[in-house]
């Protein structure tokens, strides 16, 4: 593999990390879905080149797929979802974006210490496209347990699904009814989620994680 080749695979590997960073950073939540779509793109682009220098045709399917579904459908129908749920505020973060930002640092060092040598004896590229991709699972994970929005919480899965993703693009892809089977699944999801979203917003007039807490302590008292 030439050196550019190599170079631009891992940038944009280097780039999902980053944008997770970004997504822990966010705190209203259309800036977060904005930086999810940046996310979805930034996946698609990084698929979309391990399909040229694998030449595995496959994959320009998934970075399609990523594309109009995770860059632009999925964003779209959630950014309508926060709209009609009237939900216009800050998200609270558990221990404040600061911690946020250090906890995610030592993930991806702990990514990057875990993988490499345990990826050895594989090419230069999906070591490193590994590495990353753990370190996007992991931040997605953390998303998800320091945000106590529930839409909040969906992003953070779909962020750990794009680092999914991007593992087995570097690691030589996986078969493509698989990915059509994940993309659909994350589809069918969503619907259930927002068919949930607009529940929870009619019964306790709020998609707060807390809010949903303290009302089912009220009942067991």
């Amino acid at each position: 593999m030439h050196s550019l080749e190599f170079d631009i695979a891992h940038f944009l590997a280097g780039s999902m990390v980053v944008i997770s960073l970004l997504l822990l950073y966010q705190d209203r939540l259309y800036a977060l879905l904005k930086v999810f779509a940046l996310h979805s793109l930034a996946l698609t682009l990084a698929v979309g080149w391990q399909a040229y220098i694998q030449e595995a045709h496959h994959l320009y399917v998934t970075a399609g797929i990523a594309l109009i579904f995770k860059a632009i459908v999925i964003p779209a129908a959630l950014y309508r979802i926060v709209r009609r749920l009237g939900i216009h505020r800050t998200l609270e973060v558990v221990g404040g974006v600061g911690r946020d930002m250090l906890a995610g640092a030592a993930l991806v060092a702990l990514a990057i210490l875990v993988m490499l040598p345990v990826t050895a004896g594989t090419d230069a590229v999906a070591r490193e496209d590994l590495a990353f991709a753990l370190a996007v699972v992991l931040l997605g994970l953390l998303l998800m347990v320091n945000r106590h929005n529930a839409v909040s919480l969906v992003i953070g899965f779909m962020s750990l699904e794009n680092g999914l993703v991007l593992a087995a693009a570097g690691a030589r892809g996986m078969p493509l009814a698989v990915e059509i089977s994940v993309a659909f699944s994350v589809l069918i999801a969503l619907i259930v989620i927002g068919i949930f979203l607009f529940r929870i917003r009619e019964r306790f007039d709020s998609v707060d994680m807390q809010a949903m807490d303290a009302f089912r302590g009220e009942r067991r008292r």
